[in-house]
């Protein structure tokens, strides 16, 4: 297995290295490697954890709920019913969020079209409320 400096490792997650540590304070993060000069040295399982978190995280997942599922993961195979419904739960916001976002697009997209007709006709253009 590969083992990856807190650069490299910031380089291939994209967390900054303040990141990484701070996941570790919190428990985000938990037994990574150290060197003979006390560094942390992160494994591609590290990355692969980081993955994870990244996902969650650019998903809007806060993080006391970042925390609560890495407590059910440490937690073993018992825990899985409950990562199931934590995960479940984060995907009908994730579901809920891209539906906004749909509805917002269609809106842009209705007025990225007034503007291209307006532009067409070569007439003034007077921005619509709607």
């Amino acid at each position: 297995m590969r083992s990856y400096s807190p650069a490299e490792t910031a380089s291939r997650s994209g967390f900054s290295i303040d990141t990484l540590r701070y996941y570790e304070k919190i428990g985000l993060l938990s037994g990574i490697a150290r060197d003979a000069a006390g560094r942390r040295v992160f494994t591609d399982d590290d990355l692969a954890w980081l993955g994870m978190l990244r996902c969650l995280r650019d998903t809007g997942m806060p993080i006391a709920e970042l925390q609560r599922y890495a407590e059910l993961v440490r937690g073993g195979d018992e825990t899985t019913p409950k990562r199931i419904a934590l995960l479940r739960a984060h995907d009908r916001r994730v579901e809920e969020q891209i539906a906004r976002l749909r509805e917002q697009q269609r809106k842009i997209q209705e007025k990225i079209h007034f503007y291209e007709d307006a532009a067409a006709t070569a007439g003034p253009v007077a921005d619509a409320a709607t």
